[in-house]
């Protein structure tokens, strides 16, 4: 199947207002209703459909021959859709939080993102992995963290971190149709669930019908001049929350969605920066050896010259994820540190 690829957004005019949640489940719905390879299953996925509404109403248009619920069996079910999709169909396969990596790594790792280098580029494996991400909402340790960094240090696989639902709805369209296995991941935090935290831009306009978001492009969000922040996912809402709070004290901060983590959109990163002249990265994943130093990276290997200040990096500390909700908002990257780290940064 020809892979659809867009140089830029593009969209039918019409639209209606969703929640992210619902455009995940729109853009996985048009999908399904034009390409019967399409299938999804995982875990509660079916009558439940899905925990965090990821599959609502598909059971009742497509039937359980599209829509499998599994057992809980991480390592069997990833399975079956990689083999599902090396003999030519296009499963979207949820892994219910990202947590559980750990028990069916061997799948991922080494068959879904090696199979099609191990062929000699032969065979081909058109799956997407969909998986919970974040913190925020006292799910302990085990269900509560992001671990993107983990999945982009893996070659072999695209990953794509939505922040809101027209993107919610475009990236999950671009990534049935790629001929590579795909890793979709939503944070909790923007999936508009009215029994979470409210996230007033958690529903917005998505365009009816089908469109794309071009896997491996950044979005500037909020152009700015003196500091770049560099986020993606829940981090960008708490982050325009900071920037609008700035302006009022004459700080106009640049936010860059990644959306998109392999590939990365380096070139977006470098011009912003060389503008001004300030990074700032806001990840909810853990800071070492994660996403936040590939970014400071991303400068310092073209030219650190462009730099006024040292980056500076708001990220989750290396430890376990508190369940005390007190606890847990003390090192999630909240408004509170994402505000200080911009101050001290354009104040150097």
């Amino acid at each position: 199947m020809t892979i659809i690829e867009q140089p830029v957004d593009t969209a039918p005019q019409s639209s209606h207002r969703l929640t992210t949640s619902k455009a995940m489940v729109e853009g996985i719905e048009i999908e399904m209703a034009r390409d019967p390879s399409v299938i999804y299953l995982g875990e509660d996925v079916g009558a439940y459909g899905g925990i965090f509404s990821s599959t609502a109403g598909l059971l009742d248009r497509f039937g359980p021959e599209r829509v499998l619920d599994t057992p809980i069996s991480e390592t069997a079910f990833i399975g079956l859709g990689i083999g599902a999709a090396v003999e030519g169909m296009r499963p979207v396969v949820e892994l219910m939080f990202a947590d559980f990596m750990g028990v069916c790594l061997d799948q991922i790792y080494n068959h879904m993102a090696k199979i099609h280098y191990e062929s000699g580029g032969n065979v081909r494996v058109p799956m997407v992995l969909t998986t919970a991400v974040g913190g925020g909402y006292s799910d302990g340790a085990q269900h509560s963290q992001c671990l993107w960094g983990t999945f982009a240090h893996l070659p072999g696989m695209k990953v794509v971190v939505p922040s809101n639902p027209y993107d919610a709805k475009g990236l999950m369209i671009a990534a049935i149709r790629d001929d590579n296995p795909v890793v979709y991941m939503f944070h909790k935090g923007v999936m508009g669930l009215p029994w979470m935290v409210k996230n007033a831009r958690a529903t917005a306009d998505v365009p009816e019908g089908e469109y794309t978001v071009p896997i491996g492009e950044a979005k500037v969000v909020r152009p700015g001049s003196d500091v770049t922040v560099v986020t993606l996912s829940l981090s960008v809402h708490h982050t325009l929350d900071v920037a609008e709070t700035l302006a009022a004290d004459g700080i106009d901060v640049e936010v860059i969605d990644l959306r998109s983590l392999v590939p990365l959109d380096r070139e977006t990163i470098l011009r912003s920066v060389g503008k001004t002249g300030h990074l700032v990265v806001v990840d909810e994943d853990y800071q070492s050896f994660g996403l936040s130093g590939e970014i400071a990276a991303t400068i310092t290997d073209v030219d650190p010259g462009m730099l006024r200040a040292p980056v500076a990096r708001v990220a989750n500390p290396d430890t376990p994820i508190p369940y005390s909700h007190p606890l847990e908002y003390a090192i999630l990257p909240r408004q509170d540190r994402i505000e200080a780290a911009i101050r001290r940064t354009v104040s150097r």
